[in-house]
Order: structure tokens, then C-alpha cells, then sequence
């Protein structure tokens, strides 16, 4: 077997050593192209014959440089491959025979063997040749076939007895439980758990702890067989730094409730969209004082309880219920402009609420919103604090959602230095005010009323997705023309390139004729990008 797999890489290796290209992905080639048959003889008299004349061309003092490297080199060479890959090439020569024992990281998952029929029986085997290893540190298991839950089970139990594991990701399009009463490890650093896998069994005691070591948990669409047990779990990581909650609609009952407790988490990250379960945001309670950012995608809730007091950047999603059909808001560019209040009935959005989650974000420093947010902050915030610490602020636009909350935003805080912008295009109202050119023509003549972007300290704006319409042209001339304060200006311009010719010329056109516009603030310098 040996002399039949020189015969096959040899060459490759001499062509390598040539190009002097030597690589993980030479390495790669090398074994994705060596398969286990038995070739005919004719075939062994072919390849015979083409190994003579490559070693005629590079002469007798070539080496096989990849396998002359030091065994810890190769070792970690293997860790980039996936584990069943690494391990066959073990068959290419004495010098590979047991290098598998030198990885660093298990990459197991049956979607990348062509039959899963022997997967178990080669994970068994790698498993018992490893599991007292000392050096492998990461663990991925993906089970996209149906296997023993016992078997599985017993996977998982095996990798978390290895000594120095850190980091454990699980993988499975089927269902599988995690028998909880040995799921623990001392060493565990970053822990993911993906779809059908899910914690089920006896507990440890009230307070007990899984992972003392645990810094960074990611549940993707994980259920849990008791709705405690998931706080059981964030609890029982006392040094947690980070968690990420995805759960997106997948036409299953929700498994997060709606809470997080831990005085530890300084990130946290939930993607929680369930538009058929109102229930599940009934109540919505973050007891996270040392968190430092929150990126938070959701519908909005009834209540909001949160401790935010640590909190320095915060990415909103918050999305409404049901859409805002305001026939008020409903305005075209050349409709006569009337600057009467907009009539909604109040009552069918009272049992909503975000007033206590803004209050609680009024200290942070960067804040980011979706055009979905801009709009609930404007329906169900009754009260907007005032954001002293606020320093940059961005948000989405929609040609579908107002700008309505953005003067008051503006204008709540004080020390706003950067204003971002994702799209200029929103859907006009008489409500945006004078921050944007849907402003009543009836306020425009009024005298004595300050623009609230006359007020603004903003230094820097950028906006992307500009595309150069004429209402776009116009908005920028709006903020050119009152940010008094304004010293750099960042626009992203997109061109449509299906007429190919005629995009340079496309792009030049919008350049120019943004660095026309007149500039309040004399220090104001446009840049694109």
C-alpha cells in the first residue's frame, strides 16, 4: 500500500517543491486525489513509467519537503483538515502512519463521507485512539443522519472527558438529548448547540455549576425539556462573557421565555422571531448588569424589565406586530402638506410598550436601529429620556417606515458627534419634522423655530446606498445646509451596473454634483466611498 501511494504523490510533491508552493490546501489535493483502490496492472505499469521520468527531471536529491517538516508542524497541518480526511493519510507512507495523534481539533460530521453507514464505527475508533490526548483543545460533531442515541450520547460524553478541551460545537439535523447529568467539563471555554440537540435528564443541585470555565455559550434553535432548565444552564456558568440566542420561526413553540439572568455576560446576542406566539413576549426581563453590548431582534413586548446599567452599545431590532397603516402618514412630495397631529387609535397599541428598555439604554454610547425600531420607538416609547453619553447614533431607512422619531432623537441627544445612515429613502409623513425634507411647508415659513439639525453637534455623517435620485440630492442639501458642526462627510454611492458604459459616467455625475451643494459649515469635506 505504501509504494502504491508514492507512486501517486510523489509526483505531485516534486511539482510542488518546484513551484516552491507548499500549503494546507497542497496537502489537501494530495489526499482528496489518492483513493484506497486497487488499481489494474496495466495501470501500475502506467504509473511505474511516469514516476521514472519525473525522478529523471528533478534528479535523485529530491525530498519530500512536506513530510521532512517537524511532526508538531504537520500535526497542526491536519487540524485544518477535517478529521476523517487527516486520518487516511495515515496510509500514504510510515512517515504519516500516526500523525492523526498530533491534532489539535476534531472536525467529525457524516455530511462530508460519502456514505454514513461506517461514520459511527470511525468515530468509535478515532475516539479511542484520542481520548486521552492531551493536546486536541476543539471538538466539532455534525450529525446530519440518523444514528444510536446511546451511541451519540457516549460521543459527546468522550469529548468532554478530554482533559484540555476548550471549545465544543454540536450539530444535528435530527433529534438527539444530552443526558445532563455528564454534561460538564472544567476546560470548556466556548460552547455551541445547534438544532435537534438539547439537554434533557437530572440536574445538578440548586447553584450547581456545568462549566466553571465557560466564557461563551451559542444555542441555536435549542429545546429544552424543562423551560427551567435553560436558566439552569446560563447559571451554571458563572465566568459566561457571552451569549448568543437564535431562534428564529421554525414553526416550533419558542424555547427562550424571555429571560436572561447573569451577572457575568458582558455581550449578549438574541434573535428571537416568533410572530405566532404573542405569548412569548409577554414579558421580556434582562438581569445583566455587567453587560457591555446588546444586539437584540425581536417583536416588540408588553414590558420590559432590564438592568442596563453597564451597557455601552446597543443594535435594535424591534419589530412591530402589525403594520402601521396610518392613512396620516400616508404622503406624496407634491400633496399640499398639513402639519395636524396624526390620528391613530392609541388603545390598540397600549398593551405595548418600550419605554422602560429605552429609558434603560439613555447611558449608552453608540446605538443602532433598524427602520422597524424607528417606527416602534415612535408608537410605543411614551416618553424619550434624554441620551447625554450618546455619541454615535445609526439607523435604517425603509421606503416603507417614517423618519418620525428621528427629530426627537436628534434633539435628545445633546452630544451626538456621528450620525450613519443606511439609505436615504423613507416613507413620507407630516410626523419626520425638520429633520429630513418631509417637513409641512406651512413650518417652513414659520420664524423662530429652530431646525433641530441647526442644534446638533454631529462632526461626522456618513450615508450609504446613495443612489443619487433627486429626493436623495435633496436630503443631503437638507443636512448640508444645517449641520453647523459638520467637518466630514462619507457617502456610499451605488451605481447600477447593468449598463456597464455608462457607469463611470453614472458615478462621476452623482460626485459631482454632491460637491456642489452648499455647505453650512465651512470646515464640511465630502469623501466617497
Amino acid at each position: 500500500m505504501d509504494n502504491f501511494a508514492r507512486r501517486k504523490i510523489i509526483p505531485l510533491l516534486t511539482w510542488k517543491r518546484r513551484t516552491g508552493a507548499f500549503s494546507v490546501l497542497s496537502l489537501t489535493s494530495l489526499v482528496v486525489l489518492w483513493q484506497p483502490s486497487f488499481p489494474s496492472s496495466n495501470r501500475l505499469v502506467e504509473l511505474n513509467k511516469k514516476k521514472r521520468i519525473c525522478a529523471h527531471r528533478v534528479g535523485m536529491g529530491s525530498r519530500d519537503l512536506i513530510s521532512s517538516l517537524p511532526d508538531e508542524v504537520l500535526g497542526k497541518i491536519l487540524s485544518f483538515l477535517p478529521t476523517h480526511i487527516a486520518a487516511s493519510t495515515s496510509v500514504l507512507s510510515k512517515r504519516w502512519r500516526n500523525l492523526l495523534a498530533l491534532v489539535d481539533k476534531l472536525d467529525l460530521s457524516d455530511a462530508s463521507v460519502g456514505s454514513p453507514l461506517g461514520f459511527p464505527e470511525f468515530v468509535d475508533k478515532t475516539l479511542a485512539l484520542l481520548k486521552n490526548s492531551s493536546l486536541i483543545k476543539t471538538f466539532h460533531l455534525n450529525c446530519e443522519h440518523r444514528h444510536e442515541d446511546s451511541r451519540v450520547d457516549g460521543w459527546i460524553h468522550t469529548a468532554l472527558e478530554l482533559r484540555f478541551l476548550e471549545e465544543l460545537r454540536l450539530e444535528t439535523v435530527g433529534m438527539y438529548s444530552i443526558e445532563t447529568e455528564f454534561f460538564t467539563s472544567n476546560t470548556l471555554v466556548d460552547l455551541t448547540i445547534c438544532d435537534g440537540f438539547y439537554p434533557d435528564g437530572r440536574l445538578p443541585p440548586a447553584g450547581g455549576v456545568f462549566f466553571p470555565a465557560l466564557k461563551r455559550l451559542s444555542l441555536f434553535s435549542v429545546a429544552f425539556a424543562d423551560c427551567a432548565m435553560y436558566d439552569d444552564l446560563v447559571l451554571g456558568c458563572p465566568v459566561l462573557e457571552e451569549l448568543f440566542l437564535h431562534y428564529p420561526d421554525d414553526n416550533n413553540p419558542p424555547a427562550w421565555t424571555g429571560d436572561v439572568s447573569s451577572s457575568s455576560i458582558e455581550r449578549l446576542t438574541i434573535i428571537h422571531h416568533y410572530p405566532d406566539y404573542r405569548e412569548a413576549y409577554e414579558f421580556v426581563s434582562f438581569a445583566t448588569p455587567s453587560l457591555l453590548y446588546l444586539d437584540y431582534s425581536g417583536y416588540v413586548a408588553d414590558q420590559y424589565d432590564v438592568d442596563f446599567d453597564s451597557l455601552v452599545e446597543a443594535r435594535l431590532d424591534i419589530r412591530p406586530w402589525e403594520a402601521f397603516t396610518d392613512e396620516h402618514d400616508d404622503r406624496s412630495d407634491n400633496s399640499e402638506d398639513d402639519d395636524s397631529d396624526c390620528e391613530y387609535d392609541a388603545d390598540s397599541f397600549s398593551s405595548w410598550d418600550v419605554t422602560g428598555l429605552v429609558t434603560r439604554i439613555s447611558n449608552i454610547k453608540t446605538l443602532h436601529l433598524s427602520s422597524d425600531s424607528l417606527e416602534v420607538f415612535h408608537f410605543y416609547c411614551k416618553s424619550m429620556p434624554v441620551f447625554h453619553n450618546l455619541l454615535t447614533l445609526s439607523f435604517e431607512s425603509d421606503k416603507e417606515k417614517g423618519w418620525q422619531v428621528v427629530p426627537l432623537l436628534l434633539n435628545s441627544s445633546p452630544n451626538l458627534e456621528t450620525l450613519v445612515i443606511k439609505g436615504l429613502v423613507h416613507k413620507v409623513t407630516n410626523r419626520c419634522g425638520d429633520a429630513c425634507i418631509c417637513i409641512p411647508k406651512k413650518k417652513k415659513k414659520e420664524e423662530g423655530v429652530p431646525c433641530c439639525l441647526s442644534t446638533c453637534q454631529v462632526k461626522m455623517l456618513t450615508v450609504s446606498g446613495y443612489l443619487g435620485t433627486c429626493r436623495e440630492r435633496k436630503q443631503i442639501s437638507h443636512f448640508l445646509g444645517n449641520l453647523k458642526c459638520l467637518e466630514t462627510v462619507k457617502v456610499g454611492v451605488e451605481v447600477d451596473n447593468q449598463q456597464e458604459n455608462h457607469v463611470h459616467k453614472r458615478y462621476m455625475g452623482i460626485i459631482n454634483a454632491l460637491i456642489k451643494l452648499p455647505r453650512v459649515s465651512p470646515n464640511c469635506q465630502i469623501q466617497f466611498f
